[in-house]
């Protein structure tokens, strides 16, 4: 004989089992729904992990894939700027002094919070400190001169004299120089450290042909940032008058009897007697864009950067489906954390190992709770039977 509360009990209990019931169904549909669709590819043709720290050229080819072209230079890569697969790549993790190619991690930190119209009267102390030997624009102290012209002296010029104003008004340099060191790692650019905001050659100051990719891909999210890297000419403020500058990327102008790439986007190039050349390009063709890094060729002069940059960017959208990633410029980048606290249901979903079988976590933790009132009631029932009169 079952009492009166047990009677209830177990009735509350059955109801709960019913609900754990019909929380099941909806995932078990869902399920049938989807053993209709096509199934995956098998675990085992997935691509396989980062090649990015292997030493020595890295591809995973498919049948009828073009042969990586020859390249001289200590560190390469080749990615889809789209979706930040890494194509192929050779040392993408070696730490080399960048030269001016570390101007887009500038750009990437600073440009943003500066206004393109601001008007600037450039100051003697904005300009006491740039390196001797540097690349310069022309920037005179007591000249007013518009951000986006300062710009046009970073990106065509590589003037490190424009560099020097710029940071100044983003905070300083020492500053700026935090800035972009906090900004590199929030991309997932590891490799880099820096000293000089400019490129200029500085004990210590490192990046890699990854992390200049990294910076190139982030740049050409901004506006602003990829229409002053792809101009290839403007004018820059003279005293009393404006003279024209040309963008040393010969990739992009054709000049010095280096063919003009088609569909090139632009980026930066850079040179020091330390870093050799050094080259972050990316371009567009068949509604893909790729960008290529390339960090001191060993042969073929002062022009091999871009050559060896074009022969990368030529393999590289002949490749399109005939290679596998062999990395991705994402795989390294810091995860933002949720800005609230996951609802407990969701928590709970989130430890249920995925096994592949089609269960929703919610459903998982909803059925359970419904068979375990269940089972509560039963053995309530066993206890009550016990209890009452024989």
């Amino acid at each position: 004989m079952i009492t009166g509360l047990s009677h209830r009990t177990a009735a509350s209990a059955c109801a709960l089992c019913v609900a754990g019931v019909l929380a099941l169904t909806p995932a078990t549909a869902a399920a049938g729904a989807r053993s209709k669709e096509p199934a995956p590819p098998p675990r085992a043709a997935m691509p396989g992990p980062s090649l990015l720290y292997h030493q020595g050229a890295q591809v995973r080819p498919h049948r009828g894939a073009p042969a990586l072209p020859e390249v001289s230079a200590l560190s390469w890569l080749v990615a889809d700027a789209d979706n930040g697969n890494v194509l192929a790549s050779d040392e993408a993790h070696r730490a080399l002094p960048p030269a001016s190619t570390l101007k887009t991690l500038f750009a990437v930190t600073v440009l943003p919070g500066l206004p393109s119209g601001l008007r600037h009267t450039v100051s003697y102390k904005e300009l006491a400190d740039v390196g001797e030997g540097s690349s310069l624009v022309g920037v005179e102290e007591g000249h007013s001169y518009q951000v986006s012209d300062l710009w046009h002296g970073v990106f065509l010029s590589s003037g490190n004299d424009a560099v020097h104003v710029l940071a100044s008004l983003g905070g300083g340099w020492q500053a700026t120089a935090k800035r972009m060191q906090e900004k590199a790692r929030s991309l997932g650019a590891l490799d880099t450290h820096v000293v000089s905001p400019d490129g200029y050659d500085a004990p210590g100051q490192v990046s890699s042909a990854y992390d200049l990719a990294v910076f190139g891909r982030a740049g050409l999210h901004n506006p602003d940032f990829a229409r002053y890297c792809g101009t290839a000419e403007a004018s820059f403020p003279g005293d009393g008058s404006s003279y024209a500058i040309e963008n040393t990327n010969r990739l992009l102008t054709g000049e010095d009897g280096v063919a003009p790439y088609p569909g090139l986007i632009g980026i930066k190039n850079g040179y020091t007697s330390n870093a050799g050349n050094t080259l972050v390009a990316a371009a567009r063709r068949g509604g893909r864009t790729l960008v290529v890094t390339v960090m001191n060729p060993q042969e073929g002069g002062g022009f091999a950067v871009y050559e060896e940059a074009r022969r990368l960017l030529d393999w590289g959208f002949a490749s399109a489906g005939l290679v596998d990633p062999v990395g991705s410029l994402d795989g390294l980048r810091v995860k933002s954390a949720p800005a609230t606290a996951a609802p407990v249901a969701a928590a709970s979903a989130s430890q249920v190992p995925d096994d592949d079988s089609g269960w929703s976590g919610t459903a998982v933790v909803a059925g359970l709770s419904g068979l375990g009132a269940g089972a509560v009631a039963l053995r309530l029932r066993a206890k009550g039977g016990r209890s009452g009169p024989g």
